[in-house]
């Protein structure tokens, strides 16, 4: 938090990132892609079009190191020194928006529409919108049409997904077929966030959940819930039965594009890359259907403005003026990720209608799940994450979800969440 803080100290002014001067009113703008310079650039070329368009504000770009970002937002939220403008991970918007951080945005009269884009590119909290994203991920199955079709497993479609009884039969043919010492690769070596955003989705597909969402008062019963322990144990079986590595290698692609496993669940940010490779042999695929349907993860950051900022026309005018199409085809383009919008989709190879990697857009449309909704959530995926990880480490399913639950629950009390 140190460091954090001497970042923050540099760079902030005492009136909410907005300051006034001859070339009129100055907004300072965070951001967390400081070592992205492809996003960066995209966020430069907003910035100098917007200043370029009109003479009463102007806009001042800060970047950080996303390491270091969220500590820097904390820090300045604590000594009222945050810009007017900063960006914010979707799953942060309720936590920070409770926290006093942000203020509720209007950009009515944008070019875009909020109606327009993916549900998930859009943070709400308590029925008032704090932020919006000009991207979305989505997560999804990638194989080869090949070794699926040796081994006679069905290749499976948005219309009729893999059951949990037909994805298990597939591992089993594929770890009895001796070619893959891990059939399945689902990045069990990476950390934080990961563990929620690529696991919690089959939970709830299961019919489980993080949280009771009905009030978000409460885990107990719903994390430690039957059909949590039931995603639990199957979860823990692809480790005790050889489909799955315990802990994962560090490029769990690179693993997968080299044939050393069959199927890997991962990221559209990859599927280019496995395009390149496999060419007409790559199968992307939809999530599993556990039971509740299929589940993904949804909310990848998003632009928000301060609730300390002293300038917030100007604010939202620079939110406005980033509302444009080009702007959503210009982030996809450069980030490899999903558009925000069917417009922009529409602008770029293979994003398109009929296009090779539509569907990942479909499957942000159909299947996201946004993270919970409530303060708690950071709190609420720590705790997830450790236990998902005792759990692959054999610590007893019930056990483990029902000390998350109590410890999720103590926090929900300790903080008065119920009460926001």
């Amino acid at each position: 938090m140190a460091a954090a803080t001497a970042l923050v100290a540099g760079c902030a002014t005492g009136s909410g990132g907005s300051t006034s001067g001859a070339d009129g009113d100055t907004l300072t703008l965070w951001t967390h892609n400081a070592g992205n310079s492809t996003e960066l650039d995209v966020v430069k070329k907003i910035i100098k079009d917007f200043n370029g368009s009109q003479s009463k504000y102007k806009v001042k770009l800060q970047a950080f190191p996303q390491s270091d970002y969220n500590n820097s937002v904390v820090a300045a939220a604590s000594a009222r020194k945050l810009p007017c403008l900063l960006d914010v991970d979707g799953p942060n918007v309720a936590n920070w928006a409770w926290g006093g951080y942000l203020a509720p945005i209007d950009v009515s009269g944008s070019e875009v529409p909020l109606s327009d884009q993916l549900p998930s590119t859009v943070g709400r909290y308590q029925d008032k919108v704090y932020g919006f994203g000009f991207y979305d991920v989505s997560l999804a199955f990638f194989a080869r049409k090949s070794v699926l079709n040796e081994n006679d497993i069905r290749i499976p479609t948005m219309d009729k997904p893999w059951t949990k009884t037909e994805f298990d039969a597939a591992l089993a043919k594929l770890k009895k077929s001796g070619k893959f010492t891990y059939p399945l690769e689902m990045g069990t070596g990476g950390t934080g966030e990961w563990w929620s955003y690529a696991y919690s989705p089959q939970l709830q597909s299961f019919g489980g959940d993080l949280v009771n969402r009905d009030g978000y008062k409460t885990a107990s019963g719903t994390l430690d819930g039957k059909k949590s322990v039931e995603w639990a144990t199957w979860f823990r079986s692809l480790v005790t039965k050889g489909y799955m590595s315990k802990k994962s290698g560090a490029d769990p692609n690179k693993d997968f594009l080299a044939g050393k496993s069959a199927i890997q669940w991962d990221g559209s940010w990859n599927a280019t890359k496995n395009a390149d490779k496999l060419g007409d042999d790559l199968a992307i695929i939809p999530p599993v259907d556990f039971g509740r349907g299929p589940k993904i993860g949804g909310a990848s950051w998003q632009w928000a403005m301060s609730s300390s900022c002293s300038n917030k026309d100007g604010a939202q005018a620079w939110l406005k003026f980033s509302r444009q199409t080009k702007y959503f085809v210009d982030y996809a383009k450069a980030t490899g990720t999903l558009p925000g919008t069917e417009a922009a989709a529409k602008q770029i190879d293979g994003y398109q209608p009929g296009g090779k990697f539509n569907e990942l857009v479909q499957f942000a449309r159909k299947y996201a799940e946004v993270r919970p909704v409530t303060p708690a959530y950071p709190y609420i995926s720590t705790e997830f994450e450790k236990a998902a990880q005792d759990i692959l480490s054999g610590a007893d399913p019930k056990n483990a979800l029902g000390q998350a639950a109590k410890d999720i629950d103590n926090n929900l009390k300790t903080n008065n969440y119920n009460a926001g």
